[in-house]
């Protein structure tokens, strides 16, 4: 049995982009049944108290609840074993090390934070486009 490949979405606090991120790609896993070939993991840099009530009230337009979600911490060690680690537009270059040994991305998505919702509806939407081609790229066999 071969060891998952690792996916690492990962922001500043935490509490927005790279949460819509990580709920978009567990809702690719169950989708594409790929939830023993591909692990999540996210964090934040300086991780807030909660996820910001504009990400979740847009995530929730379109029946993905994420309201309860705690922002958490990721560390370099958190991510020394991720194959693939996807930053939101934000330096979080104190845990990506230069000799880390996977493939960083940054996506360069603007901060939903403190913005309306209408402008936080269509970063979701990119999130969401970026998520499903990311799981493209990973499907195995899938072209």
């Amino acid at each position: 049995m071969t060891e998952p490949t690792r996916v690492a979405f990962v922001c500043v606090r935490n509490a927005g982009r790279s949460q819509m991120a990580t709920a978009f790609a567990e809702r690719e896993l169950a989708a594409r049944n790929l939830e023993s070939e591909v692990a999540i993991v996210t964090g934040g840099t300086d991780p807030a108290e909660h996820v910001h009530d504009v990400v979740a009230e847009a995530m929730a337009e379109i029946s993905i609840d994420i309201a309860d979600r705690r922002p958490r911490e990721i560390t370099r060690e958190g991510l020394s074993a991720c194959d693939y680690v996807i930053t939101m537009g934000c330096s979080a270059a104190d845990v990506c090390p230069a000799t880390w040994s996977g493939e960083n991305r940054d996506w360069e998505l603007d901060d939903p934070g403190e913005r309306p919702l209408e402008s936080v509806r269509p970063i979701r939407d990119e999130i969401e486009h970026r998520v499903a081609e990311l799981f493209d790229e990973l499907q195995p066999g899938e072209s």
